[in-house]
């Protein structure tokens, strides 16, 4: 089931319970509406009759010639009806013309002694029918069936009680409210129906951007680095995937032109130390030669395959995936303390009377790392300042802190390197420019491992340079320090 058939399904669904729940609301309250009405004008129909009898201290007083009943018409233009009737459920009185079948079912549809209103089934109709009971005003119980003596010269008909019958027929009312169903339910049915072919307009219409970026997806062409998905103009989500879409289709690109560039270099760098070693031995052994052109050969071939193994070993180190460079085994060192132990691995180099050891702040400077590896990380940065400043320029290793972190800072006052390589220096087999001027040996892989374990180590590695002015590598890590952690808690709990 496409996006649009679930969206479409979904809003149409909804707008259904809307509509349904709309129109049996407006069907009932109408309903309500009329029936009341109906209600209305058979209480006040009643209310006529009552008024129309005379109520005596001994009996109730019927003048159908004097006192004509003008009750009007009823709900929505239907005829009121009505009946008078004495105690005993005899024929008094009632509206013409009513045909004795009507009247003997209204006659029998309620109880004497019975005055609620009920909807009836009169002559195949509905009707609302109600009665009131009329007695003497001294409440005096009579025989329902005697008749009171008239007085003289009085026409009047008197009576032990009264039953007063009125009847408002629903077929008006039965046919407004079938009216009204159909039209909700063709108005509902229009609305649906519009909002089917509206809403799926829109559906297809706001996920056109998607098609198309599917589409583009299924016939990009990995030779033609120059193709993106399309990316709509419309200032939405959909803009916004279409863009990430594309920056991860041009990160992935520089990945690969990175990863064909650092597969051309590792050829590049294992070719030259092999073909030093195939031509020295292949020069060897086109004749003999004395022992000591032997040996020579031998040392070159030595020195080029430690050469070829550094590599080797470096390129396996940058191979590995991240959660495998990972080190769980760590110890917390004081970095100023190891700093000066480690420093005595340099004091039979040449260039050890240049380094230079400043520590800015107060201890402690503990962190967490392996002392090994962290060996390593420093070693590479000592050597590269060293390869790259002249012979008794001092080089400086300054410790210190910084917020949360420590830092430590190698600066040499060598050649520098040029602003626009500076972006480059951490990746695999770069080198800056004068490296064959200043006599500078290597792979360009140091930087690269170093950085990598800089960030094992949980921290960072950066460099600011300027050509001819040195440079400082600046190494990053976390302090791992118990008695500043509490204090950081406790400010944090305070604030």
């Amino acid at each position: 089931m496409t996006l649009t058939n679930r969206l479409s399904a979904f809003f149409l669904g909804f707008l259904g319970l809307v509509l349904v729940g709309f129109s049996v609301s407006v069907f009932f309250l109408v309903r309500n509406h009329l029936y009341r009405q109906v209600d209305d004008r058979l209480e006040a129909a009643l209310n006529v009759l009552v008024a129309a009898v005379e109520v005596r201290r001994d009996a109730v007083e019927w003048e159908p010639e004097e006192r004509r009943l003008h009750l009007g018409r009823g709900a929505a233009g239907a005829e009121i009806i009505w009946l008078v009737r004495d105690g005993a459920g005899r024929f008094v009185d009632g509206s013409q013309p009513l045909s004795d079948s009507l009247l003997s079912e209204m006659a029998k549809a309620f109880a004497t002694d019975q005055e609620a209103a009920k909807r009836l089934d009169l002559q195949d109709s509905s009707w609302q029918v109600g009665q009131r009971h009329v007695q003497p005003a001294d409440g005096v119980a009579r025989d329902a069936g005697s008749l009171v003596a008239p007085e003289a010269d009085d026409n009047a008909k008197r009576f032990a009680a009264l039953v007063l019958t009125a009847g408002v027929p629903l077929l008006s009312v039965e046919a407004t409210l079938g009216k009204l169903g159909w039209a909700l339910a063709a108005v509902s049915a229009g609305i649906w129906f519009f909002a089917f072919l509206v809403g799926r307009g829109v559906c297809r219409r706001a996920l056109l951007p998607v098609h198309r970026m599917a589409e583009s997806a299924r016939t990009l062409d990995v030779t033609d680095r120059r193709q993106r998905l399309p990316v709509s103009a419309s200032a939405d989500e959909l803009e916004d995937l279409a863009r990430a879409f594309n920056n991860l289709i041009d990160r992935l690109q520089e990945s690969f032109e990175r990863q064909r560039r650092f597969t051309g270099d590792v050829s590049h760098q294992l070719r030259t130390p092999l073909a030093v070693i195939l031509g020295q031995i292949e020069v060897a052994l086109r004749r003999d030669r004395p022992m000591e052109e032997y040996q020579r050969v031998l040392t070159t071939v030595h020195d080029k395959a430690l050469c070829l193994r550094k590599v080797v070993e470096s390129l396996l180190y940058l191979a590995r995936a991240d959660h495998e460079t990972r080190l769980p085994d760590m110890e917390r060192l004081d970095l100023k303390t190891w700093l000066t132990a480690h420093l005595q691995t340099w004091s039979e180099h040449e260039r050890a009377a240049d380094l230079r050891v400043e520590c800015k702040g107060d201890g402690p400077f503990q962190i967490m790392a392996q002392s090994v590896l962290l060996g390593e990380l420093v070693n590479i940065l000592l050597d590269n300042a060293v390869k790259w400043s002249p012979p008794e320029s001092p080089i400086t290793l300054q410790l210190g802190r910084d917020a949360q972190e420590l830092t430590l800072r190698i600066i040499d006052q060598g050649y520098g390197i040029a602003g626009e390589q500076l972006p480059h220096v951490f990746e695999p087999f770069v080198r800056a420019a004068g490296t064959r001027q200043h006599g500078v040996e290597g792979a360009g892989l140091g930087l690269s491992i170093a950085k990598r374990l800089a960030e094992a180590f949980g921290g960072s590695l950066d460099v600011a340079s300027q050509l001819g002015r040195g440079s400082c590598f600046t190494l990053r890590l976390r302090a791992n320090n118990p008695q500043i952690a509490q204090i950081q808690k406790a400010e944090t709990r305070m604030a």
